[in-house]
């Protein structure tokens, strides 16, 4: 591993170290309440998936920001594990709908078991994240989580109506990340705040980095997919190509295109006839209109607005790693 690479792992890598009693409360509580005696079934395929790994960014977020307002009590455990299911329930989900073959790089939970029990067990544990949330007694947390989640579901059909569609602008994409991504990591900041009783103001101020560095976070991944590691992303690149997207460096080649590039963008994603070498055309042409580069500094935009908020909340080694965080996110890409 390069010491570019660690250098930019180490704000994170500082946050698990820093929340790690928490997180393994977290865990133990996950665990538990993905048990069941029934259906074994259920804790064998979220096993798979919580088992592969992933930084758990979300719940991290939900104990950082309960800790930097104040917090002692219990519940921020119940809410970061309660984040965890709603977000491994949306990846069952989302990777039956886009027929994905790898995730975290290891197989599919609907690759090695089937599209049934990828919906079933996402369903199931879309229910316990709300038995989870309800054990806090909080209606304002019920309601921020519930609405985000319905948002995320709204988000994934905008993005099934947009997807394949040449005429999709930036701000429909815009919508469909702060709906499927973006609106999670909001929920996960804002009920952290909501729960320690934090002033509303520091409430704001948490849901508004919460979302900025969620979109932000979708805007890297969507450009690491054109320029990423297999090993690192943990899914192969060009998917989202493969699947006919349009994400943001795409919508803005395309608004950049001429007739024979327009003809081109039409043939691989609206009728989607992609042949050998389509996707070294799509890189070349996203180099030529400066779409990666372009996309990347709204990604850094994006990171900005998130730590620019953070100066109404108190001042805090936990504040400093969330600004650092929001670095890290876009540091993935070059």
């Amino acid at each position: 591993m390069s010491l570019d690479k660690v250098n930019r792992d180490k704000p994170l890598d500082r946050l698990v170290a820093r929340l790690a009693p928490d997180m393994a409360a977290v865990n133990v509580l996950i665990l538990d309440r993905m048990a069941s005696e029934h259906a074994p079934r259920i804790p064998e395929v979220t096993a798979h998936l919580v088992e592969a790994g992933g930084k758990r960014v979300r719940p991290l977020l939900t104990l950082a920001a309960a800790r930097l307002c104040g917090y002692a009590g219990p519940y921020h455990i119940h809410l970061a594990a309660t984040v965890e299911f709603i977000h491994t329930a949306t990846l069952l989900h989302d990777d039956v709908v886009d027929e994905s073959r790898q995730r975290r790089g290891r197989p599919t939970a609907n690759l090695l078991w089937d599209n049934k029990s990828s919906v079933l067990v996402g369903d199931y544990l879309f229910s316990r994240s709300f038995q989870l949330m309800v054990e806090t007694g909080s209606l304002r947390v019920l309601d921020i989580l519930a609405n985000a989640s319905a948002t995320i579901a709204e988000g994934e059909v905008l993005q099934l109506t947009a997807a394949q569609d040449l005429a999709t602008t930036e701000a429909i994409y815009l919508q469909v990340v702060r709906g499927k991504t973006a609106a999670l990591f909001a929920a996960a900041t804002e009920v952290g705040g909501v729960i320690a009783g934090a002033p509303e103001a520091q409430v704001t101020a948490l849901r508004t980095y919460g979302d900025a560095l969620g979109i932000a976070f979708q805007i890297v991944d969507d450009l690491l997919d054109y320029g990423g590691d297999s090993s690192v992303i943990g899914k192969n690149v060009g998917d989202d190509f493969r699947e006919r997207k349009l994400t943001m460096p795409v919508i803005r080649a395309v608004a950049a295109a001429d007739a024979t590039e327009r003809a081109f963008w039409s043939r691989v994603i609206e009728a989607g006839d992609q042949r050998p070498g389509d996707l070294e055309e799509v890189l070349r042409l996203l180099d030529r209109h400066g779409a990666m580069e372009r996309t990347r500094l709204t990604a850094l935009d994006w990171a900005e607005r998130a730590k620019a908020v953070l100066a109404e909340l108190p001042a805090d080694d936990l504040r400093d790693m969330l600004a650092d965080l929001a670095d890290f996110v876009v540091a993935r890409v070059r």
